[in-house]
């Protein structure tokens, strides 16, 4: 394999991920269905919100968020059936990291910028458990990109946007495939570049492309509903890089079934509809493709 260049490049619809996506069993029960733990900001408090819905709504059986203690009661009051805690220190934060449940985490959306959110990222990652960065915890390492990629492991999925990507990254010839690619090798972990074509790779070469994006995701919040989808689905054991591509093209096709008038929330809300059409895919009654008309019988 060329090093600067994917192994495989492949559209990325339902086909590539359908038989790993997990729906709960007669059995199941919350924690089997797997924990998220969110830190939530002081300020940006609607990203951490929005997030923390969407690993819900995919079906994270306990997702926990992270608050400043003096936010708490805007994250409490909005959030009924997630658990909120108080979190102002390095030790609060790494006590609910040490979850005895072993969540997933995700950490960015609405962090804020600074020498404690840095720490904070870097005791997420140090847990060595699924975790999706996004937001201001890619953009706190931009001057030291380094340090990331060093505590970076292949559990872990990177949300980056373009403006994102290349202060991480700094500028990288190449078609956008091939761009994601030789930054996920540098992290060595799944790298979700965002877009109207929205690309995801891994490591290993393995590369899907998303093409079924519409126009009307270009909403604020948008991206922080997919990080917390990703973070939903890697919280039920689904692998991160399948786990990224299944969030990926239910968020196209959540916007592109709502059309016009999109925003963050509706997105949130539009999952479970979707999430039938895969079930019912899983059991042979349907044909989804890539595109924006997706759905045939």
């Amino acid at each position: 394999m060329n090093k600067n260049s994917p192994s495989s490049v492949d559209e990325n619809t339902p086909d590539v991920w359908k038989s790993l996506f997990p729906f709960p069993q007669a059995d199941s029960h919350k924690y089997s269905r797997g924990t998220a733990l969110i830190m939530g900001g002081a300020f940006m408090t609607g990203a951490a919100r929005l997030a923390a819905r969407a690993a819900q709504r995919v079906g994270a059986g306990l997702v926990m968020l992270a608050s400043p203690a003096a936010a708490l009661p805007i994250y409490a009051e909005a959030l009924e059936s997630i658990i909120v805690r108080p979190c102002d220190t390095a030790q609060e934060w790494q006590t609910l990291v040490d979850n005895e449940h072993q969540p997933a985490l995700l950490i960015g959306p609405g962090l804020g910028l600074g020498s404690a959110q840095n720490a904070d990222v870097l005791v997420a990652l140090a847990a060595k458990r699924p975790t999706v960065v996004d937001a201001d915890g890619l953009t706190n390492f931009a001057d030291m990109p380094e340090i990331l990629f060093q505590a970076l492991h292949v559990e872990c999925v990177l949300t980056p946007h373009e403006g994102e990507f290349t202060r991480l990254f700094g500028e990288i010839e190449g078609d956008k495939p091939s761009r994601a690619f030789i930054a996920a090798q540098r992290a060595g972990c799944v790298v979700l570049l965002k877009g109207a074509e929205t690309v995801i790779a891994s490591p290993d070469g393995n590369v899907h492309v998303n093409h079924n994006a519409p126009s009307w995701l270009a909403t604020a919040g948008a991206g922080d509903v997919l990080a917390g989808m990703i973070l939903g689905l890697v919280a039920q054991k689904m692998p991160v890089f399948q786990a990224a591509a299944a969030s990926a093209w239910i968020h196209g096709r959540v916007a592109s079934l709502h059309g016009p008038g999109l925003i963050a929330e509706d997105i949130v809300e539009g999952i479970p509809a979707v999430l039938r059409e895969i079930l019912d895919l899983q059991n042979s009654r349907f044909k989804l493709d890539g595109k924006n008309n997706g759905l045939g019988i």
